[in-house]
């Protein structure tokens, strides 16, 4: 690492936070340490397990118990977590390094560093009751807390213990992040049918700066200027609160991905580096996750300029110009160059008294330190990108479109249009485009395989649906094998409904199918055939839709999704949501984004369907809104529907209500680096297999130690 890089990130880790709320709150002493609860606070992740373990058993009492103990633990160890923090960074500041390079300049900071360690670790476990590492959950059960599925077995449990209210609150906490879910959405109905009145629904996990903004807006609409100053002053209160929060939680474990298959570890400098800029990189997204509404993957545009610009306006509207100048100063810090802010800020100025000299009147003191501490941030984000040769590009985070709209200068960026989110761009945006030429219509490449309908039948772009890809014997022989090889969770981490809790989800891969046959347990021929089939559909694809390179396979997987009995009276839920195979849909900005965690590296997808004996199951393809459907296709044996990775392709299955729907599942890669590792390890087995067959290998090789 260059010295210039290692020292920016020494005095960033100097920098002091923006004082919590706004200029009128003073500045605040560092908190007293907290006093630890009596009684060790229980590891969250063990109480949610027994509370749905008791879900399903039947104790629904029990499940109500442990379900919300496991969400009080879970908001007790954040709260614990960010007040340790904030406690020990006030108690055990971080000493700068020493002058000068002589020897040991650096030890004044990394005793700091240990101190502050020590502080936060025994904080910790003061107030937990034992050691912080009981606390740390799979990343499993940190994604089913961040999409709130807890409150889906509450609501459940709930309605069977006949508590309709306590039953609306969880429902409508879950459907709040999951905005999708059209089962809960009718459950949600339902409730207010049977409750008879109007209810008012409560969401347990509301953001609470949100909750101030929206209603500084409602108020702010209906010319009430003291109501909307009160809650958008509020609003920037929490802002900060809750980014101190934001930026407390990612100094946490860190992960290293891209290094766990070499055992990694890296040096000292390393090390700190490596951990200290995905620290600092959570840090500096916190902007977007606080603008970022539950279940959106889009924040709401130009968020927080947005407080100081409807700020500036009621201000004024009050005669408090003064403040109306700090807040339209304000503003100008994320848009310097914003016309109407620069007319405002004159306007307001020509009003002051002769006593208040217009130079003496700065920005917000609360915005101040923050907007500097992001900029150096990104700076030293993109320094040490280019001195450690990691990828990041900086967002722009205050995005503003369009100016004033009326003589009264209403805040800019604000749709005037009926928009439910103002700052929230409603435009529609335009297809997701392709990069490399598009192209359809090549060979099948097979005898009595029956083209169907191409892109423009099924209403889209870089679309086939082909039958007798398979013979019915075929299907049959497979669907057989699949019986012996499925794994509940297959490919989903063990989870018996990755999807949906109304069916059970059960996968398999080539390399087990051919170890499987390997030992006897499925016939070998019946495990090549999965190969074999699987290779031919690779092949269709790359010559029907006309690639210019190698298709590759990316993952290949054998699926199976059986409806549960006594859970499909009046679903309303998908068997798989509406989504992209390469790129995060969000159906609300029209947009797909392709970053992690999707595979952004998949190009086409292919499904190969084995049976129809069942009901529902239907594959679907939407427009990017998730719900215009655009082609619904019914899944026979021998059926195939492939078509290309991207949001230009959301797709998704109804419900399985009856039976069970088995099928191939195919993702290809452009990019051999890519490549499906559990394919090449196959590839290297059928080679063996073929080898074996024309006596080169004789008897004394045991297949297994290939795999």
């Amino acid at each position: 690492m260059r010295e210039s890089t290692w020292v920016s990130l020494l005095l960033l880790l100097l920098l002091p936070a923006p004082q919590r709320g706004g200029p009128q709150d003073g500045r605040r002493s560092p908190e007293p340490e907290p006093e630890p609860e009596r009684g060790p606070l229980q590891p969250f992740d063990l109480l949610y397990a027994s509370g749905v373990a008791a879900y399903y058993s039947g104790d629904y009492e029990r499940a109500v118990r442990d379900l919300e103990a496991a969400l009080r633990s879970h908001r007790r160890l954040r709260d614990i977590r960010t007040r340790c923090a904030r406690h020990c960074a006030a108690r055990r500041p971080l000493a700068p390094p020493g002058a000068g390079p002589g020897p040991g300049a650096e030890l004044p900071f990394f005793r700091a560093v240990l101190e502050r360690a020590r502080c936060y670790r025994s904080c910790q476990s003061q107030r937990l009751g034992g050691p912080a590492s009981r606390h740390r959950v799979s990343e499993d059960v940190r994604s089913d807390f961040q999409r709130r599925v807890p409150y889906n077995y509450l609501q459940r449990a709930y309605i069977k213990l006949n508590q309709l209210e306590k039953a609306m609150e969880a429902a409508h906490t879950f459907f709040m992040a999951n905005p999708e879910h059209m089962e809960m959405q009718q459950n949600i109905e339902d409730y207010k049918m049977t409750a008879g009145v109007e209810a008012h629904l409560v969401d347990r996990e509301a953001k609470p700066h949100l909750e101030s903004y929206n209603a500084g807006v409602k108020h702010y609409e209906a010319d009430d200027y003291k109501a909307a100053i009160k809650y958008f002053e509020q609003a920037l209160r929490e802002y900060f609160n809750e980014d101190m929060e934001c930026r407390a939680l990612c100094e946490g474990p860190q992960r290293f991905e891209e290094y766990e298959y070499l055992g990694y570890k890296g040096g000292l400098y390393e090390a700190i580096a490596d951990h200290y800029m995905q620290v600092l990189v959570c840090q500096h997204e916190c902007v977007r996750e606080l603008a970022t509404r539950p279940g959106r993957l889009s924040p709401i545009e130009n968020f927080l300029p947005l407080h100081y610009d409807y700020l500036q306006f009621a201000y004024y509207r009050v005669g408090e110009y003064v403040k109306a100048l700090e807040c339209a100063k304000a503003y100008l810090m994320f848009h310097p160059d914003d016309e109407d802010a620069l007319d405002n800020v004159d306007f307001y100025e020509s009003l002051l008294d002769d006593s208040t000299e217009p130079a003496s009147i700065e920005a917000r003191e609360d915005l101040t330190a923050f907007v500097k501490r992001h900029k150096l941030e990104a700076e030293l984000i993109k320094s040490a990108a280019e001195g450690l040769g990691f990828s990041y590009s900086e967002p722009n985070y205050w995005v503003s479109y369009g100016g004033r709209q009326d003589e009264n200068r209403v805040p800019s960026g604000v749709n005037m249009d009926g928009a439910e989110v103002h700052g929230l761009s409603m435009r529609k945006k335009s297809p997701p485009k392709i990069g490399r030429d598009l192209r359809e219509g090549g060979p099948l490449l097979y005898e009595n395989i029956t083209f169907v309908y191409n892109s423009e039948q099924l209403n889209g772009t870089q679309r086939v649906l082909l039958d007798n890809v398979l013979s019915e014997e075929q299907c049959r022989e497979l669907h057989s094998v699949a019986s012996g090889i499925m794994l509940v969770g297959d490919g989903y981490r063990g989870k018996t409904s990755p999807h949906t809790p109304n069916e059970k989800f059960e996968g398999a891969t080539v390399l087990k199918a051919l170890k499987f046959g390997y030992e006897g347990r499925v016939p070998l021929k019946s495990a090549r055939l999965f190969y074999d089939i699987s290779e031919k559909a690779r092949k269709i694809v790359e010559s029907y839709f006309m690639l210019n390179s190698t298709l590759y396979f990316s993952y290949t997987h054998m699926v199976c999704r059986t409806a549960l009995s006594g859970q499909q009276d009046r679903r309303n839920d998908l068997s798989h949501p509406i989504h992209a195979d390469n790129c995060l849909l969000d159906p609300e900005a029209n947009e797909c984004w392709k970053e992690p965690p999707a595979y952004t590296f998949r190009d086409y997808s292919a499904l190969l369907y084995m049976n129809d004996d069942f009901e529902g199951g239907e594959f679907i393809f939407t427009e990017m809104d998730a719900k215009t459907v655009t082609a619904s296709i019914k899944p026979k044996c021998g059926r195939m529907i492939s078509f290309s990775s991207g949001g230009e392709n959301p797709h998704g299955v109804k419900a399985v209500t009856r039976g069970q729907r088995c099928a191939v599942a195919l993702w290809f890669t452009l990019d051999p680096l890519y490549r499906e590792l559990e394919r090449i390890q196959a590839d290297e087995v059928i080679a063996i297999l073929d080898q074996e067959q024309h006596g080169k290998y004789g008897l004394n090789i045991n297949p297994k130690d290939e795999l």
